[in-house]
């Protein structure tokens, strides 16, 4: 439909309100102008700061996030986290190799992993990995590193160069946020640079993220969405932004 640019501006707001997300796509189409044209829209509608724009999409919140200590994002959806680990754990098979890399989904999937046997884990958690020595099943190989203290964990070229010489059946990995088109993101780049070391050691990629983080974006980039294979999420995520991510090739799991 054609439309004036007051008239569009408008539709695009209201249907920014009405499902939270847009695709310029799927704008482009439905005003039947240009892309291009779209994307102007949605960065004079930035400007007047009534949206944010990123790639090939616009939200009503903004989607960068701030580091925080591990403390205080553990009491964040801590049903959804949990919700996500159990499944999680259940993908795990005893005499395999997996890599756990840090966050409290991926703390909350450690303590849930208690029934496995013959599991050998690396983990740049330190949280993760004194839950996991308690249990008789596991074996855990901590990398090592310069310690994150807001969030427990190891970064660094020594966690890197330890990974050279491991292949793993999976690596369960926390993000920061996700933006389908632009990808996986954390907010710290060292660990977003370990944490494309794992990837490339890991048969399956497999992320651990509640709807919080879909449609954000960290400081540091891991990796194409389409490099993921499952993600793992809870049944409040946007339909709209787990049918993006389906189109791409990635299975998404809703518990």
């Amino acid at each position: 439909m054609s439309s004036s640019i007051t008239e569009r501006h408008q539709l695009i707001l209201n249907k920014l309100k009405e499902t939270g997300f847009v695709n310029v796509t799927e704008l482009s189409k439905e005003f039947d102008v240009s892309a291009v044209t779209i994307r102007k829209d949605l960065k004079l509608l930035e400007e007047l700061n009534l949206l944010y724009k990123s790639h090939g999409s616009a939200t009503m919140h903004n989607p960068y996030v701030a580091d925080r200590n591990v403390n205080e994002k553990e009491k964040i959806m801590t049903d959804q986290k949990r919700l996500i680990a159990i499944k999680a754990a259940s993908m795990v098979n005893n005499f395999e190799n997996i890599i756990l890399a840090s966050g409290t989904t991926i703390n909350e999937l450690a303590r849930q992993l208690k029934l496995v046997q013959n599991v050998t884990v690396i983990s740049a958690s330190l949280i993760a990995s004194q839950v996991l020595t308690s249990y008789s099943g596991v074996e855990v190989i901590q990398l090592g590193g310069v310690v994150r203290r807001s969030s427990s964990s190891v970064v660094g070229p020594m966690a890197e160069k330890m990974l050279e010489g491991y292949s793993v059946n999976k690596l369960f990995l926390g993000v920061d946020g996700i933006d389908p088109e632009y990808g996986l993101t954390t907010t710290n780049a060292l660990e977003a640079s370990l944490n494309k070391y794992m990837i490339e050691c890991a048969q399956q990629i497999i992320v651990l993220a509640d709807s919080s983080k879909l449609n954000r974006k960290g400081f540091g980039k891991i990796c194409p969405t389409e490099r993921v294979d499952i993600i793992i999420t809870d049944a409040e995520a946007d339909v709209a932004i787990v049918k993006i991510l389906e189109d791409k090739g990635v299975e998404v799991i809703l518990v």
